[in-house]
C-alpha cells in the first residue's frame, strides 16, 4: 500500500472541489494510505509578495521536516510525466512515504525549489483547490495502473 502525504497551502473552500476531493479520497482508500496536511495562507499585498512567500516557504519546510520520504513539488515548471510514467513514478518510490506540496498562490520560495524535485500537473497554472483534485486524481489513476484495474484507457 503506497504511504501518500498531500501538504497544502489553504484550505478547500468551494463546494463542489470539496466533493470531488472526497469522491477520490474514498476510491483511493484500498490502495494507498493517504494523509492532507493544510497550511494557512498568509495574507498579501504588492508590497510584501517576497517576504510572504519566504514566510510560506518556512511553513513548508517546517511540515515536510516533520516527514520523512521522497518530496515532490507540484510547479507548472516542474518535470512533466504522462500519466504511465507517473504511475512507474510512484510505483519505484512505493517503498517509502511519497510527499506532494502544493504551494499557494505566491509559488514556491527558492530555498524550496532548489531543494526539492517538482512535478507538473501542467504547463497551465490551477488554483490550489483545482491542483489537489487534479493531483488526487492522477494518484488514483495511478494506481489502478499499477494494480491493472480498469480506469486509464
Amino acid at each position: 500500500m503506497l504511504d501518500i502525504e498531500i501538504i497544502a497551502l489553504g484550505k478547500i473552500k468551494t463546494s463542489y472541489w470539496k466533493e470531488a476531493t472526497e469522491e477520490y479520497l474514498k476510491r483511493l482508500k484500498p490502495f494507498v494510505n493517504l494523509k492532507i496536511k493544510e497550511l494557512n495562507f498568509t495574507p498579501f499585498s504588492k508590497n510584501n509578495i517576497k517576504s510572504v512567500r519566504e514566510e510560506e516557504g518556512k511553513r513548508i519546510m517546517e511540515a515536510i521536516g516533520k516527514s520523512e520520504g521522497q518530496v515532490f513539488l507540484l510547479s507548472e515548471d516542474g518535470r512533466k510525466l504522462d500519466s504511465l510514467a507517473f504511475a512507474q513514478t510512484l510505483n519505484k518510490f512505493s517503498f517509502q512515504k511519497i510527499i506532494f506540496v502544493i504551494a499557494g498562490s505566491l509559488g514556491f520560495s527558492s530555498e524550496i525549489k532548489q531543494k526539492y524535485n517538482s512535478l507538473s500537473l501542467s504547463a497551465l497554472t490551477f488554483t490550489h483547490e483545482m491542483a489537489r483534485v487534479i493531483v488526487l486524481e492522477q494518484i488514483y489513476r495511478a494506481v489502478t495502473i499499477i494494480n491493472k484495474k480498469s480506469y486509464h484507457y
